[in-house]
This record gives C-alpha cells, sequence and structure tokens, in this order.
C-alpha cells in the first residue's frame, strides 16, 4: 500500500519547513529521493503527488517539502499566504533549508534513516539542487528539471539599479495575479557569495551521477540553459524530453488522475537513472 505521511522540519530562521513522504509500506527503507521546488512552487503544486506516486511504486521513497521562505504557510499549503517571507527569500536560505531536510532524512529521528539520499531539483531548485549536490557527499545521485544555469536570470538585468534604489521589485505571478516581493537581498547575497552561488562553477565540481532533464519547449528556462549546465559538466548525462514546457505540460490545479506524456517520461527517465539502470 502507498501511504503519505507529513512532517514539519526545523528550516531558517525559525520558519517551518512543512514536507510529506511517499512511501510503499511493504518498503520502508527504500532509497530516498528528496525534490526540491522552484521558485513561485511549493511541494503539492499541480501533479507533484502522483510524481511521488510514481517513485513510490518503483521501489523508492520521495520526501518533497516547502522551503522556509517559499509563502506558503502549514495552514495554506497552496497558497502564497505570507509574502513577506517570499519577500526575504535568499538562496542562501534555501541551502540552509535543504541541508535540514539532508540532515533529517539522513538521521533517523523520525524516519528509517537513509544511507545517502537521491535529489531532484525543478528550475530554481535545480540550481540550488547543484550547488548543495557539490557540497554534500550524502548526495549520491542528482537529477535536474529544467533547472536554471544562472541565478541572474531569475530577473531582468536592467531592473537591478531601480530594485537597489528601491530595496524591493515586485513581479507578477501569472497564475494568481499577485504581486510577488523580492527583497534587495536576495541580489545582495549573490554579490556576497559569487563563488558559492555561481551555478556553472559549483557544476563543475559535482562528482556524483547527475542527469539533466530538459523540454525543448521550455518558454521560462529555455533548453539553451540545459546545455550550459552540460557544458559545465560534461559527465552528466542529458535527455531533452520533446513538446514539454517548463513543468513538463503539468497545470495547477492538476485534476487528472494519470501524469502527463511528458512528465511521465520525466518520471521514468529520473527512475531509471537512480535505479542504476541507464548509462
Amino acid at each position: 500500500m502507498i501511504l503519505t505521511e507529513q512532517y514539519t522540519i526545523p528550516g531558517a530562521k525559525g520558519r517551518p519547513i512543512t514536507a510529506d513522504l511517499t512511501y510503499d509500506d511493504i518498503s520502508p527503507k527504500a532509497p530516498l529521493v528528496i525534490f526540491a521546488h522552484g521558485i513561485r512552487g511549493f511541494k503539492d503544486w499541480g501533479a507533484h503527488h502522483l510524481v511521488a506516486r510514481r517513485f513510490a511504486e518503483n521501489g523508492f521513497r520521495f520526501l518533497k517539502f516547502n522551503f522556509s521562505h517559499n509563502g506558503t504557510t502549514p495552514d495554506h499549503l497552496t497558497e502564497f499566504a505570507d509574502l513577506i517571507a517570499f519577500g526575504d527569500n535568499t538562496f542562501s536560505i534555501e541551502l540552509d533549508d535543504l541541508k535540514n531536510v539532508i540532515d533529517f532524512a539522513c538521521s533517523g529521528s523520525a524516519i528509517p534513516a537513509a544511507d545517502g539520499v537521491c535529489l531532484i531539483g525543478h528550475s530554481m531548485g535545480g540550481g540550488i539542487s547543484i550547488v548543495k549536490t557539490a557540497e554534500d557527499s550524502r548526495i549520491k545521485k542528482l537529477v535536474t528539471m529544467a533547472a536554471i544555469s544562472s541565478f541572474y536570470n531569475l530577473w531582468p538585468k536592467q531592473a537591478e539599479e531601480q530594485w537597489r534604489l528601491q530595496g524591493v521589485m515586485y513581479m507578477k505571478n501569472a497564475r494568481t495575479g499577485q504581486d510577488m516581493p523580492y527583497c534587495v537581498t536576495m541580489l545582495e547575497d549573490l554579490e556576497k557569495n559569487p563563488a558559492r552561488l555561481d551555478i556553472p562553477r559549483k557544476a563543475a565540481e559535482i562528482t556524483q551521477p547527475w542527469l539533466i532533464i530538459h523540454g525543448d519547449k521550455d518558454t521560462s528556462v529555455p533548453l539553451a540553459h540545459g546545455r550550459e549546465l552540460q557544458q559545465a559538466q560534461p559527465r552528466a548525462e542529458f535527455v531533452v524530453i520533446n513538446n514539454a514546457d517548463h513543468v513538463f505540460n503539468a497545470t495547477h490545479p492538476y485534476l487528472a488522475n494519470t501524469l502527463t506524456l511528458q512528465l511521465e517520461q520525466c518520471a521514468n527517465t529520473a527512475i531509471a537513472f537512480f535505479a542504476g539502470k541507464t548509462s
């Protein structure tokens, strides 16, 4: 039977990380996969629950979580109800959060301890995952989905001067219509940590097996980002999903009971990679 359990993990600046673990009760100590969502994303977006189930059905535990400053709250898991926290988010905060989640997975304090983890990162979460994989040997394999190749690509360069002057920049969330605040501390984080937050540089340092997955119809993070990542780390495998957009043709809310063809291909490719069934 496939089960899902809910957890709260301490996050950055005292904020909680909400998480859930999907697994087959026949194999409670199965290999563990951690999923890191992207900017303006959350663990319960779209078809993430179906992806989690697909992994559980194929012999993995699947732990997905909300970064502590992603704007959701424990009472509003699918809404950006805390825009103050969202605005205060930085890349270093997300790296701290991911470390806490890996600590949780490996400690055995609440779930059977994992002897290392596999990591999946989507979009900005892919960039975070690249940096963390270069830093943490507990990560045994990495899959990035539609990952960015530079944190600077998350906003227009010409907006930075005004951003510094005003201290905050707003970008419209096309799905919700909300004006999402980004405090200048996000930009300052990049400038204070240029080596650590240089994604191609960190990509070049990765020694673990790594699979780069990207859709050829991605207009949010174009396919060129995936090619830049593979250029930085030529040992990485690279798979292009045909006719796939940035979210592999899923939507939020996602009302179907089956994955899109593109997301199914993405999930199955990642499962085979983690299981050692690809080169």
